[in-house]
């Protein structure tokens, strides 16, 4: 919440680097009790004098960077959909996939203001997350299907290629789940910081009593095996280099079970939950992207099949 308001931020249109710079008097504080009121804190307790004691430079910057760069995904998103009419007669679908990312990125747009707005309440903040995994996902697909040709996994046989295919569905699901998992926890960590107050040397301890996330703990041990057992069956049955997608995949398992353990074992980094989320997008796309070489769609030439080296 380093930007309690949107669009402005502490009701600059440049974000302020210090409480000096916020003109408090200006600000409207009922807007800000009404606000409080929705988090669960006493809107009287929201005044001039406490606004000020709660501003965070560093909280101010991170959000501001965050809606920054939403506005080169909207330019690009409408980029996309403006050149895929060129493809709609010839590859229809890519048009359809442009135009539902284009939707994604306006939609979650709208979502952002309403996580401002909300004071992160419990399940906005997941729809705003999973809406932008949907995208990332429309987005490969878009990319891949783009292009005049779609480069394809070359396996040694087509019974190898549905059983990696088998693989790799299974490992996108159980991500997912583990990500929808993940928000769960995050909105638990939210719950202990704004409500309960807590600082962040407990929140191991009070995580430890909850079940979904010893759930999602060892839900990872399930990903990292049918990681390692895609890639080595991979490496085994497909012809040619592996490619940066089933590296990418192995490498975002094996990071995601770093961070997972400092934040378990050591502590929870606000860094560390960045780069955690910034990951598992990462790990999606890949993952995404492996399956999709993987498929076949109408008027392929059966013969034609490219390796990931070509990627």
């Amino acid at each position: 919440m380093g930007c309690p308001d949107w669009p402005t931020c502490w009701g600059c249109w440049v974000p302020p680097s210090k409480a000096a710079d916020v003109d408090f008097s200006k600000l409207d504080i009922q807007k800000f009790q009404r606000k409080a009121e929705r988090m669960g804190r006493d809107p009287q307790s929201i005044t001039q004098e406490t606004l000020q004691k709660e501003f965070n430079p560093r909280h101010v910057w991170t959000e501001y960077i965050n809606r920054l760069f939403s506005l080169p995904v909207g330019v690009f998103s409408l980029m996309a959909f403006v050149m895929s009419f060129g493809k709609r007669a010839r590859i229809p679908v890519v048009f359809w996939s442009s135009l539902a990312a284009l939707l994604l990125v306006l939609v979650n747009a709208w979502m952002g203001a309403r996580v401002v707005y909300s004071g992160l309440a419990p399940g906005v903040l997941t729809l705003h997350m999973a809406l932008a995994f949907l995208l990332i996902g429309v987005l490969t697909y878009t990319a891949w299907r783009g292009t005049e040709v779609p480069w394809r996994v070359e396996m040694d046989e087509l019974a190898n290629a549905s059983k990696l295919r088998g693989i790799l569905l299974l490992l996108l699901v159980l991500v997912v789940a583990e990500g929808v998992m993940g928000s769960q926890v995050r909105e638990m960590t939210d719950e202990m910081s704004k409500h309960l107050s807590l600082p962040r040397e407990s929140w191991n301890t009070n995580l430890e009593n909850s079940w979904l996330y010893l759930v999602h703990r060892s839900f990872s041990w399930l990903i990292l095996l049918l990681s390692v057992s895609a890639f080595f069956f991979a490496r085994k049955h497909q012809r040619g280099s592996l490619g940066l997608p089933a590296q990418g995949v192995l490498a975002a398992v094996f990071a995601q079970m770093l961070l997972g353990l400092v934040m378990s074992q050591i502590h929870v980094y606000g860094w560390v939950q960045v780069l955690h989320v910034g990951l598992a997008a990462v790990l999606v796309a890949c993952n995404l992207l492996w399956l999709l070489g993987l498929s076949r769609v109408a008027g392929d030439d059966p013969q034609l099949v490219y390796n990931l080296k070509k990627l």
